[in-house]
């Protein structure tokens, strides 16, 4: 079936409807409608010329936030991508990207000094773990949300944790096991932060976070982290358990301390401390 064709006088119509009203409009206010259209027009091209010009070019570019030894590389590039900038057009992404190279850096912002100045400010990774970089190899931090921190030179006294396989090939972690060994060490509270020496995923204990000098912590798995550290750190303060050989916080509201037996069932009572040691 044939779809019949609209009329040429009424395409021609529609089409010149938006003439035949401008027409109607009084000559005064037509005038006056062309002319806010020019100068809008006019002003549009002026922004984009004024924003892009040597008239705000960005002269003096000031970093903060740095703390890593890489910090003078780091603040040249930063500097170096500023000044292709003006106070009117600072990209983030740019400067982002001149520092991408740097795992260190977790964020940039970036703030317009007007007419010629910009004020950068740096966030970095806080290194929370070490990963053993292999034989021969130096160990390589990483921040909390799994990147691997390669190039940065790490506190010793940090937790190293024991991952199966070694260290990874790429950038972050992905292994679940991993990951959730660094939950828990992530989630160590200040006062003990020194204390923890690694963690590691053991049979039938699950994950088992070694200190420098005290108990083993069993967690089991890394959910309730602060909740676990909580219990640990008020169990920890007690000189009854200085001579345990474990503090089980897989049951946080229920912590004890005493012997290895494993908690096999997370359902079933907790682990009653031995006679005569321990603590509730």
């Amino acid at each position: 079936m044939r779809v019949p064709r609209p009329s040429r006088r009424l395409v021609a119509g529609v089409a010149t409807a938006p003439l035949r009203a401008l027409r109607a409009v009084p000559p005064p206010v037509r005038r006056s409608v062309v002319a806010l259209c020019a100068v809008m027009l006019l002003a549009g091209c002026g922004w984009l010329w004024v924003r892009d010009s040597s008239l705000v070019a960005v002269e003096e570019a000031s970093v903060s936030g740095l703390t890593t030894p890489d910090a003078p590389r780091l603040r040249a590039a930063l500097t170096a991508a500023a000044r292709d900038m003006t106070t009117l057009h600072v990209r983030v992404d740019e400067l982002e990207k001149a520092v991408s190279p740097f795992a260190v850096i977790k964020e940039v912002h970036a703030e317009a000094d007007f007419p010629h100045g910009l004020r950068i400010e740096v966030v970095e990774h806080r290194p929370v773990a070490l990963v053993s970089g292999g034989e021969g190899e130096p160990p390589v931090a990483l921040a909390d949300d799994g990147t691997l921190l390669r190039g940065l030179e790490p506190e010793r006294r940090l937790p190293v944790l024991d991952l199966e396989g070694g260290l990874p090939a790429g950038d972050h972690l992905t292994d679940p096991d991993a990951l959730s060994l660094l939950r828990a060490v992530a989630a160590v509270p200040g006062p003990l932060r020194g204390r923890v020496r690694g963690a590691a995923y053991r049979l039938e204990r699950g994950l088992v976070l070694s200190l420098r000098t005290g108990p083993e912590l069993l967690f089991g798995d890394a959910s309730r982290a602060g909740a676990k550290w909580a219990a640990a750190a008020r169990v920890l303060a007690h000189e009854g358990v200085a001579d345990a050989t474990y503090v089980d916080v897989r049951l946080p509201d229920r912590p004890v301390a005493g012997g290895l037996e494993p908690l096999l069932d997370p359902d079933a009572d907790p682990i009653l401390p031995p006679r005569g040691g321990g603590c509730p």
